[in-house]
């Protein structure tokens, strides 16, 4: 039995619907029981627990060949490094309380840098507290997202793909459906000691100017790739609804991104997805 959360999101349902198709016993994760009927339909059993509720998450882990957790975002929060922290000490004791064989944590690349990166920092604590916790577990740290990019189609009306990276940087970019694919596997396989660390990418490294190109072929239109001062990120992102305390993180991690310092750590497990991000912005200018 395999218990995932965020099946509501991208990652845990890919994780879930592949343990699934390969006739693995799954437990989906949900805060509320109307979120979890359609993956009963489909022959998983579903937990009601919530991140915040560590007695929760301990019911939801118990009797487990291993577990998914993520720390799902919360772009209102006005403590969001506080929260991540509350978050995975909530997860850390529920693990020991059920003595969960195997977490796997969807953690992010640059989660072994010290200072710069946002709200990656928070992944990177959770690593060390699950370690600490001697719990076994597998962080697969994931690239930037190519669904991201959907956060910027709105200004495709005015033919410009906007970015806070330099528009010809090239870095690793990998689609959510093999984040999710890399996280079954994981689960499958089972721990590779105390602590295991997955480096996952994309099929190879993406720039704003290679994004732009992909998607004007698929509109028919010319789509320029524009750079936007990263001094206007904030407001950018307040503006959007996001709190200041997570623009302001997000800020540091865009610096480090543009400067180049988010980079895999050498000495682990690499792997690359299949999904080319041409394929990702398709399905998503499709929706």
């Amino acid at each position: 039995m395999y218990a995932i959360a965020g099946v509501s999101g991208h990652t845990g349902s890919v994780a879930a619907t592949t343990l699934l198709a390969q006739g693995k016993q799954v437990r989906v994760i949900v805060r509320d029981a109307a979120k979890g009927a359609e993956w009963k339909s489909k022959g998983a059993e579903v937990a009601i627990a919530d991140v915040d509720d560590e007695a929760t998450l301990a019911k939801a882990f118990a009797g487990t060949d291993g577990v998914f957790v993520l720390l799902p975002p919360n772009l209102g929060a006005s403590d969001p490094l506080g929260e991540q922290a509350r978050r995975t000490k909530n997860i850390t004791n529920a693990a020991l309380t059920a003595k969960v064989p195997h977490l796997v944590l969807l953690s992010s690349l640059g989660a072994h840098l010290p200072s710069g990166t946002g709200p990656i920092a928070g992944l990177g604590r959770a690593e060390k507290e699950f370690a600490a916790a001697k719990i076994p577990f597998t962080a697969v740290r994931a690239a930037f997202f190519q669904e991201n990019w959907g956060m910027s189609f709105g200004a495709l009306a005015q033919n410009i793909l906007p970015t806070f990276t330099p528009k010809a940087l090239r870095f690793p970019q990998v689609a959510t459906a093999d984040i999710g694919r890399t996280v079954a596997a994981a689960l499958v396989e089972g721990p590779h000691g105390a602590r295991t660390i997955i480096e996952l990418s994309g099929p190879r490294d993406y720039s704003t100017e290679d994004a732009a190109a992909a998607v004007s072929a698929i509109l028919g239109k010319t789509i320029l790739a524009v750079d936007a001062p990263l001094d206007a990120l904030v407001a950018t992102f307040t503006g959007m609804g996001v709190a200041e305390p997570v623009a302001k993180l997000y800020l540091e991690m865009y610096t480090s991104l543009a400067a180049g310092h988010l980079k895999a750590e050498s000495g682990h497990r690499a792997i690359n997805g299949k999904v080319e991000l041409a394929d990702t912005l398709r399905a998503l200018l499709a929706k």
